[in-house]
């Protein structure tokens, strides 16, 4: 299991229920579990393949027993709250427009939450953050549940350490550690979504330091 290393980012093709054991200590996890959506978008020409083991909840409760040193943020739906580990409180990403959903039994959904886990060594790097974030969603060209850059770069300045994302998709949480020269691991099972993320990190890490950061 030979990872792909560019620059500061150690990439790894492969189930993070693999990788992970074989890894140091975790210092912070920023991710984006599959959470049982079994998602796949139908108002696209060109379809995305659809997320791997997405059927069930198992890798989000899977992903909330890490235990990182310092801080996990984990992307999931308000129901998963039910099922997972307590947590410490939600972050919720506000976006600028809004999905799809039950049109007649449901509001619009403008949200999505993510789980916030405080680890042994936890503290607020800078000043205490609201739980609430704005950021403009992407249009899912490279995956079908594409996260911002912006968002990403915003969640990792509230941690410290390597940054892992053991569920890399496209490599936004990659582009944004790497722009802020910030360590990255991250871990795809899916070849086309890792060739897209290798591709796309290589171009963040290219470009260089654009934020600067203390890790």
């Amino acid at each position: 299991m030979e990872p792909v290393i560019i620059g500061s980012a150690t990439l790894y093709l492969g189930d993070c229920r693999d990788v992970i054991p074989t890894l140091a200590q975790l210092e912070c996890v920023v991710s984006d579990p599959p959470y049982g959506m079994a998602f796949q978008s139908n108002h696209r020409a060109e379809k995305h393949a659809k997320i791997a083991n997405d059927a069930t909840e198992d890798l989000l409760q899977w992903a909330c027993a890490l235990q990182p040193r310092h801080s996990a943020y984990l992307f999931c739906r308000w129901d998963n709250l039910f099922s997972v580990a307590a947590v410490s409180s939600i972050k919720t990403w506000v976006k600028n427009n809004w999905s799809m959903g039950d049109l007649e039994h449901e509001h619009a959904r403008q949200t999505e939450v993510a789980l916030f886990y405080p680890g042994p060594e936890h503290h607020f790097p800078k000043q205490r953050p609201p739980d609430v974030i704005r950021a403009p969603r992407t249009g899912n060209d490279h995956h079908p549940t594409e996260k911002p850059v912006q968002l990403m770069r915003a969640m990792i300045e509230w941690t410290r350490g390597t940054v892992c994302d053991p569920f890399m998709g496209s490599g936004s949480t990659g582009c944004a550690a790497v722009a802020m020269g910030r360590d990255f691991v991250g871990i795809e099972l899916d070849e086309g979504y890792f060739d897209i993320a290798c591709r796309r990190i290589e171009d963040a890490q290219r470009q260089g330091n654009l934020f600067s950061e203390v890790a």
